[in-house]
């Protein structure tokens, strides 16, 4: 019923403490078999992802091009030039001295993996997206991450929040105490923030 996800204090429960609704699918066969779980969220951290980019030479110096490469004329090239992304600079001059800090953006949208258009089936993929690289790079596959498969029938709704738990807690992470990741352009170890500056929906 989305109430939960069974992490944390929930990792070991077998029924939703909202709801009283079983973790796992009924057995309505008398054989032994594997608990089957009422719904699956996959997700794929993170963090590790982005410190990995950071260990590649070329990743590493794409990822500062916001700063290196960007023509800076007043115009409106790339999202460095956008209101949102001065803003942050103002109120968090601390983040904006790191050129390596990464700005994120959010999307979510519900997918019909039957190809049907009359099924009702709906899975909701969410990608990060970093914007800290060239606009021809931004939206190539290698930098768009996969991070949450909320699987099906029905979209999450209102309840899109208890499954976006896991990414919350490490943006959070990312934002308030940084992770220790290695540069492998400027052969160093940096502490790495990121903050999710936007997100897509429909």
């Amino acid at each position: 019923n989305d109430c939960i996800l069974y992490r944390k204090e929930y990792a070991d429960m077998d029924a939703c403490p909202e709801c009283g609704l079983s973790r796992y699918k009924p057995n309505k066969s008398k054989e032994i078999r594997k608990l089957i779980p009422q719904k699956v969220l996959w997700y794929l951290p993170s963090i590790s992802r982005l410190k990995r980019l950071y260990r590649s030479a070329e990743h590493s110096k794409n990822l500062i091009w916001h700063e290196t490469g960007r023509v800076k004329d007043g115009k409106l090239r790339h999202p460095a030039d956008s209101q949102a992304w001065k803003k942050v600079d103002y109120i968090n001059p601390e983040f904006k001295n790191e050129p390596r800090h990464l700005r994120l953006g959010l999307a979510a949208d519900g997918v019909n993996p039957h190809r049907s258009l009359s099924s009702r089936h709906s899975s909701w993929p969410v990608f990060l997206v970093m914007y800290n690289l060239p606009p021809w790079l931004v939206m190539k596959r290698k930098f768009m991450m996969l991070s949450l498969m909320i699987s099906g029938p029905k979209q999450p709704g209102h309840d899109i929040d208890v499954y976006l738990a896991p990414l919350i807690d490490d943006l959070k992470e990312l934002y308030e105490n940084g992770v220790e990741a290695y540069d492998g352009f400027k052969k160093e170890v940096f502490n790495l923030k990121a903050m999710l500056l936007w997100t897509v929906n429909d």
